[in-house]
């Protein structure tokens, strides 16, 4: 019997237990506030508090999990999972048969557009970027120190419901901004799920992009949007005379083309191809408002 313990139950955590369909299964996982233990529960997750240290409850809930995910943003002092936890996880979970690891393509950095795979040079921009690159590393190196497998999924820009061009449009916050050959690449929540699911059934460790197949320029997709609400997109801003913030700014020294082919070549087959498939699905069944955006990570996984 299979038990999941994540590491940041955030919004892509909750359309993972979500996706669960075998009632033995369990799932627990982690908050920083006792508010999002009721959400939380309703997503089918077992909550646990984790501020950056191991508690009593914490490790207990921890040492029985089989397989372990990690959705948590490393900083300035390194991944706060591994600070914390590294030595317990190595060696006292007798269970562990598999850990996926929840990273970014961001790493690859700026390739001028040109299409990207796990093969190709990592040369992040963004010193967000460097450090998840460096999480990946020690993750890494902690199946091979354990003898179990990781998974390291790099996450193109998330959408999903209460996430996406939709919703921008309905709150008059959607822009068009215009840099000429930008790219983005993007994955539904859905997806990521899958993913996670695929891997995690077969103990598959390896470094894949979660990505869809159509990287575009981010204002098809508002427009793309704005088309299936019957309502005029809003006008085309270049990038140049854009107010943006400097994080917001950043997304846009890099561009590339993300391959998905690793994932497909290990078996998993997508939900969403491509974002017009995805935009189609949500707007005909009307899920695309979901329950909230407090967990909205970027600008471009909100595109």
């Amino acid at each position: 019997m299979s038990s999941f313990f994540i590491f940041g139950a955030g919004y892509s955590a909750q359309a993972f237990a979500a996706a669960n369909r075998d009632p033995e299964t369990g799932i627990a996982g982690t908050t920083r506030s006792r508010e999002k233990f009721d959400r939380l529960r309703r997503a089918g997750i077992e909550p646990h508090l984790f501020s950056g240290q191991m508690t009593p409850e914490l490790t207990d809930a921890l040492r029985g999990a089989s397989h372990v995910i990690v959705s948590t943003a490393p900083d300035e002092a390194g991944d706060p999972v591994l600070n914390a936890a590294r030595d317990l996880i190595v060696a006292k979970m007798p269970e562990l048969k598999w850990i996926g690891y929840l990273s970014t393509v961001g790493v690859y950095g700026d390739h001028g557009g040109a299409w990207v795979d796990e093969t190709s040079e990592c040369r992040p921009v963004s010193r967000r970027s460097t450090l998840r690159l460096q999480a990946e590393q020690e993750w890494l190196e902690l199946g091979r120190e354990a003898g179990v497998p990781v998974a390291v999924l790099r996450l193109a820009g998330i959408y999903g419901p209460g996430r996406n061009a939709f919703v921008n449009l309905s709150e008059g916050t959607a822009r068009r901004l215009v840099k000429p050959n930008q790219v983005f690449n993007r994955i539904h929540v859905a997806d990521i799920a899958g993913a996670l699911w695929h891997l995690a059934g077969l103990d598959r460790g390896g470094v894949f992009n979660v990505t869809d197949d159509l990287p575009a320029p981010p204002q098809d997709v508002v427009a793309y949007a704005a088309g299936l609400m019957g309502i005029e997109p809003p006008p085309e801003t270049p990038f140049e005379t854009a107010e943006l913030s400097p994080m917001a700014r950043s997304f846009y020294g890099e561009n590339k083309r993300v391959s998905n082919a690793a994932l497909k070549q290990a078996g998993y087959t997508f939900r969403f191809p491509n974002y017009k498939a995805a935009f189609d699905a949500m707007w005909a069944e009307g899920n695309w408002k979901g329950a909230g955006r407090e967990d909205a990570r970027s600008p471009i996984g909100r595109s």
